[in-house]
């Protein structure tokens, strides 16, 4: 895959100008897929804050919101690679209550979050309403593959290198959590738009066009 430098402003300009071209049907469903080295938070919230300057309304939500309880986390120790990858997330939460509300048909009423992972306990959040051709910008790590009914997917991309380099110590045990998710799902050809981010000063992407 040939990608191009870009820098960061011009990169979200794009990505929302491609979110405006595309049919809110009735609400546009975009993932922001990356390691938490690569800060997929930081390009979804820099997208959403662009949207809305174009007029629409828009809902940012992280996967951290959406853990899975401690027991259930920690079933296998704190640092088993392949429980964070199948067992971290609540995925069938993240259906019931962001995506079944955003098709056809739903109410729009989407749960911001469900767990906090910190107190270990609900969070208790109230529903928010995404009116009707509103975007929805959900990220975290690992999106892809799972299914999920989006609309538009960016990959965040870190090498190996970078990956390690930039990954905390205490979350180096995640490593080979990534290594099977690249080659399971192979993110870099499943996204729609790839955003190489080694050095966070110097982006590349693929261009808006498809990334499979």
């Amino acid at each position: 895959m040939r990608l191009e430098a870009i820098t960061w402003e011009r990169l979200t300009e794009a990505l929302a100008d491609r979110a405006m071209d595309m049919e809110a049907e009735p609400w546009l469903r975009v993932g922001v897929d990356g390691a938490p080295a690569a800060r997929p938070g930081e390009l979804a919230e820099a997208v959403a804050g662009a949207l809305r300057v174009r007029g629409r309304s828009v809902l940012v939500l992280s996967t951290e919101g959406f853990l899975r309880p401690a027991s259930l986390r920690y079933e296998y120790g704190r640092e088993d690679p392949d429980t964070y990858v199948d067992g971290w997330f609540d995925t069938a939460a993240l259906w019931r209550e962001v995506f079944d509300p955003l098709e056809p048909g739903g109410t729009g009423r989407v749960l911001p979050d469900l767990w906090d992972p910190v107190t270990d306990r609900a969070t208790r959040s109230s529903y928010q309403l995404l009116p009707k051709g509103g975007v929805l910008l959900l990220h975290g790590p690992m999106l892809l593959g799972r299914w999920f009914p989006f609309d538009l997917t960016v990959h965040v991309r870190l090498s190996p290198g970078a990956l390690r380099r930039r990954t905390q110590d205490s979350a180096l045990w995640t490593l080979p959590a990534f290594e099977r998710y690249e080659e399971e799902v192979r993110p870099g050809e499943a996204a729609d738009v790839v955003v190489r981010a080694d050095d966070p000063r110097h982006p590349a992407w693929s261009g808006t066009g498809s990334g499979r």
